[in-house]
């Protein structure tokens, strides 16, 4: 049976975080529980950025050119073969 850990749940995670803040938004939380939500949410968020720091870096892995593997910045919209 497949591991859950074997790729990061990206999407999943950003759903709960943007649920936190409308929890935390809300503003019927109690002092403890804004600071659990609050603390859960920095997880969250500290996870999501490095799952996206991992997806940059595979991006510019993928990038080649006639001279080899080059760094280019991201653009939405925009083909690779452009």
């Amino acid at each position: 049976m497949p591991s859950k850990k074997a790729a990061f749940p990206f999407e999943e995670s950003l759903a709960k975080l943007e649920g936190l803040v409308e929890k935390m938004e809300a503003g019927e939380l109690s002092l403890e529980d804004s600071l659990k939500t609050f603390e859960e949410g920095v997880k969250l968020t500290r996870e999501c950025q490095q799952a996206l720091a991992q997806a940059e870096q595979k991006v510019k892995l993928l990038i080649e050119t006639q001279e080899g593997v080059s760094e280019a910045a991201f653009s939405p919209g925009l083909d690779v073969d452009d």
